[in-house]
């Protein structure tokens, strides 16, 4: 998407393109691009989903003799089908969010040249690295909404056999920020999530913030 993204931007462009005159033609072709991604958007996230679910099974499965087999059977068939649909249609709507966030950024740019008196050739440089732009916030999306992904299922699957809470596990190397090295260990409840940024006061569990590398592992009534 986001090399398509750059091609639909660079493609405005000739030698002595004027970024004011093509502004309008980029945004506009940016959003019609968007309307047509949902369905391919939504099989992209169809795909990723059943990937996690598989892994996620698989985590629990290497725990079965710690937590029995009755029990296990019940987290197995729990009813993920919200969580799912939930997962699918955030992941559908930052899909979508990519082009349209690219032509804000197009409108923007070329705004300010009109204010601050932005040489033209500056304004189109920088209007050219949309693509890159997105590019960047696309491996962000995927990295988060994996991670995401995977704790939302935990989460359906510990709560339907009566877990309430949790520990925060972080990876334990240098790369983990402050905020979730205080949060390792701590025993967190699911219906009430840390703040997970300091700086912003965002709340999240474990996983569910932007690049957090960091675990849910449940406290399941008899087991731990």
């Amino acid at each position: 998407m986001a090399r398509q993204i750059d091609d639909l931007v660079r493609g405005q462009f000739g030698e002595d393109t004027d970024p004011a005159e093509v502004t309008p033609r980029i945004v506009e072709t940016l959003q019609r691009y968007a309307s047509t991604l949902t369905s391919w958007a939504g099989s992209v996230a169809d795909r990723m989903i059943l990937d996690v679910d598989r892994l996620d099974r698989q985590e629990w499965m290497s725990r079965s003799e710690e937590i029995g087999r009755g029990l296990m059977d019940e987290i197995l068939h729990a009813p993920t089908g919200e969580a799912f649909r939930d997962i699918q249609a955030r992941q559908v709507a930052l899909i979508r969010s990519l082009p349209t966030d690219a032509a804000e950024r197009v409108q923007k740019l070329a705004m300010e040249a009109v204010v601050g008196g932005t040489r033209a050739k500056d304004v189109a440089a920088e209007i050219m690295r949309t693509g890159e732009v997105t590019k960047s916030r696309a491996n962000l999306i995927a990295v988060t909404e994996v991670s995401r992904a995977q704790t939302g299922l935990v989460q359906a699957r510990s709560m339907f056999v009566g877990s309430v809470e949790y520990d925060w596990i972080t990876a334990g190397d240098t790369d983990v920020r402050p905020d979730h090295r205080r949060l390792s260990g701590k025993i967190i409840r699911w219906d009430d999530p840390p703040i997970a940024d300091t700086r912003n006061g965002a709340r999240a569990h474990a996983g569910c913030i932007y690049r957090c590398r960091c675990w849910a592992k449940p406290r399941i009534p008899g087991v731990n």
